[in-house]
């Protein structure tokens, strides 16, 4: 493919690693015969470094032997997940960045989507919702302002977050997963 043809959130090959496109904009020439330059910014991902990279628009470029498929989290094992992949169930052990950005908002069982390359989980990609049970949270405070009040509340994963002062601890609520907030209850 060429330069041109980039899109956001393609993965292509860029130095021996793959890498998602964040954003694309071209910028045409003001002299006759120039060409047109594509400025692209991009994400290894493998080592999570942002990089931003000018083509011209005939410039050649490859796209990652990269490929999502439906999985499922088994369980936590010390510092790694344990993933299985739902096409042909084969597991895959994931730790470090990757499985910790995720890792408070996936409970055993959880379906979601594994991005494989060559073979190895480079990254996991949750439902954009989640429902999660509040375990602990402070008391409501009765008419305390005319504002909506927020508190802290801990989820059965572990994370904290922001929710409003109306819900007590046994509530489920649904999180969006991206901002890491709270959208409703369940």
């Amino acid at each position: 493919m060429t330069a041109s043809d980039l899109k956001r959130g393609l993965v292509i090959q860029m130095n021996n690693a793959p890498c998602s496109v964040l954003e694309v904009s071209s910028q045409s020439p003001t002299a006759r015969g120039g060409n047109t330059l594509i400025k692209t910014k991009f994400r290894n991902l493998l080592t999570g470094q942002v990089l931003n990279e000018t083509f011209k628009s005939g410039d050649r470029v490859h796209e990652a032997d990269y490929a999502k498929r439906k999985g499922q989290y088994l369980y936590a094992d010390g510092e790694q997940g344990v993933f299985m992949d739902l096409e042909n169930y084969e597991q895959f052990e994931v730790g470090g960045e990757v499985y910790d950005g995720v890792k408070g908002y996936l409970l055993d069982g959880t379906e979601l989507t594994l991005g494989v390359y060559n073979e190895q989980v480079v990254t996991l990609e949750p439902a954009m919702i989640v429902e999660l049970l509040v375990t602990e949270t402070a008391p409501a405070i009765k008419n305390a302002t005319a504002q909506a009040q927020t508190k802290e509340a801990i989820l059965e994963t572990g994370i904290a977050l922001q929710v409003p002062s109306y819900l007590e601890a046994g509530e489920r609520i649904k999180v969006d997963t991206r901002e890491c907030r709270f959208v409703s209850r369940a």
